[in-house]
C-alpha cells in the first residue's frame, strides 16, 4: 500500500521500504525554495529513525530538470524589500538540509535529469549514489549572479581532480553526463528511458546499504563515454593554477589559444566580488570538515546578501533579463584584499548552528 502526501511544492511517498521524495515545480525548473526546504527537513529526519524505511529515492518532476537552483529571484525580492529574516532563513535551513542529506544513514539515490544547477548539486551531491541520464546539464553558475557556489560547493568542487573544481566554480561552465561522471559527480549513468525502471526496482527492492542500491543501479548503468572536460584538464591545471583571479586572466591572455580567450571573456562577465570570494572560498576551504564548510558559506552568504551585486545579478539575469549586470565594485582592481576577507567574517550572535536539530 502506497502512502502519498501531497503538497503543492514536493511529494513524499512511501512504498515499501523506499521514501520517495519528488520536486514538484516543474514549471520553475523545480527550483528549491523555503517551503520545499521546510516540508523536506523533518521527512527525511523521521525517516532516518524510522526502521521500515530503508532508502531514500530523490527525483524532480517534469522533463526538464531534477532542480534548475535555488529559488534565488524569491530571495533577492525579499532582500531588496528589506525582508533579511528570509535570506537569512533561506540559506540557514537550506544548509542545514544539505549537512542533513552529507550525513544520513541511510542510502539515498539522487535520480537526475535534465537541468541540475546550484542548489540541485547540494540536494545531490552530497548522497552516496548520483545517478544521471543522457539530459544532464550541470552548472554551478552562481558567480554570475553576485554569489558564490554555495550549498556545499567548497567540498564538492574540492573533490574534483586538479583545478577542475575551480575552473566550474568561476566560469559556470555546463557540463553533460560523460564530464559529471569523469570528474565524481555523477555515480552512474543511465538513459532518460530506463529512468521509471531503475526507480521501480529501487521501489521493490528497497536497498538497505549502498553497495546493494549500487548492485541494483548496476543493472542499467551505461558506458560513461568520452569526457571533452578531461580532454581540456591539462589546460585548466595549468591556466588556473593561480593564486589570484589577476594571475589566473594573465595565464589566458598569455595562452592565446582560443579555448583561453573564451574563459577570459567568460570570466570579464561575472561579479569581480564573486570570482574574488569563490578563490579564496575554494583555496581556503580545503581540508575542511563538511560542518565547517557551512559555517563558512553562511558567512559568506549573509555577507553576500548585504551587499549589491546579488541584487543586480538577478535584476540582470533573471527580472529584467537585459543581461547587464552593473557590478560594484566594478573591477578586480577594486576588490581588494580587505574586502574579500570581510565576507568571511564571523556573525557573532548568528552562526550556523549544525547541532540545533541534533
Amino acid at each position: 500500500m502506497s502512502e502519498v502526501q501531497a503538497q503543492e511544492s514536493v511529494l513524499f511517498d512511501t512504498q515499501g521500504g523506499a521514501l520517495i521524495i519528488t520536486l514538484n515545480r516543474p514549471k520553475a525548473l523545480n527550483a528549491l525554495s523555503l517551503e520545499m526546504i521546510r516540508a523536506m527537513d523533518p521527512v527525511l529526519r523521521r525517516a532516518a529513525t524510522d526502521p521500515a524505511i530503508r532508502c531514500v529515492i530523490l527525483q524532480g518532476a517534469g522533463d526538464r530538470a531534477f532542480c534548475a537552483g535555488g529559488d534565488v529571484r524569491a530571495v533577492a525580492q525579499a532582500v531588496s524589500a528589506g525582508a533579511m529574516a528570509l535570506a537569512d532563513a533561506f540559506f540557514r535551513e537550506e544548509y542545514t538540509l544539505n549537512h542533513l542529506l552529507h550525513t544520513y544513514p541511510k542510502p539515498i539515490i539522487a535520480l537526475i535529469h535534465g537541468i541540475c544547477m546550484g542548489g540541485g548539486v547540494g540536494l545531490s551531491a552530497h548522497g552516496p549514489l548520483r545517478v544521471v541520464t543522457d539530459s544532464l546539464m550541470f552548472a554551478m553558475p552562481e558567480t554570475g549572479i553576485g554569489l558564490f557556489p554555495d550549498v556545499g560547493g567548497t567540498w564538492v568542487l574540492n573533490q574534483m581532480p586538479g583545478q577542475i573544481g575551480l575552473y566550474l566554480g568561476l566560469t559556470g561552465a555546463r557540463l553533460g553526463a560523460a564530464d559529471a561522471c569523469a570528474i565524481g559527480f555523477a555515480t552512474h549513468h543511465i538513459k532518460d528511458a530506463d529512468l521509471p525502471a531503475l526507480r521501480d526496482a529501487l521501489v521493490a527492492e528497497a536497498p538497505a546499504t549502498d553497495a546493494d542500491a549500487e548492485a541494483i543501479i548496476a543493472r542499467f548503468d551505461q558506458p560513461r563515454g568520452d569526457s571533452p572536460l578531461l580532454a581540456q584538464q591539462a589546460d585548466i591545471d595549468r591556466l588556473f593554477a593561480g593564486d589570484s583571479i589577476e594571475a589566473i586572466l594573465a595565464a589566458l591572455t598569455a595562452d592565446g589559444s582560443a579555448w583561453a580567450k573564451a574563459q577570459a571573456e567568460t570570466l570579464a562577465h561575472k561579479s569581480p566580488t564573486s570570482l574574488k570570494i569563490t578563490l579564496e572560498q575554494l583555496h581556503g576551504g580545503k581540508g575542511l570538515d563538511i560542518a565547517a564548510v557551512f559555517v563558512r558559506e553562511y558567512r559568506l552568504s549573509q555577507h553576500c546578501m548585504a551587499g549589491p551585486d546579488f541584487r543586480e545579478g538577478i535584476r540582470a539575469l533573471l527580472i529584467d533579463k537585459d543581461q547587464a549586470p552593473k557590478w560594484s565594485p566594478a573591477t578586480l582592481n577594486d576588490v581588494t584584499p580587505d574586502l574579500v576577507k570581510n565576507f568571511f567574517a564571523a556573525l557573532p550572535g548568528r552562526e550556523l548552528d549544525l547541532t540545533k536539530n541534533g
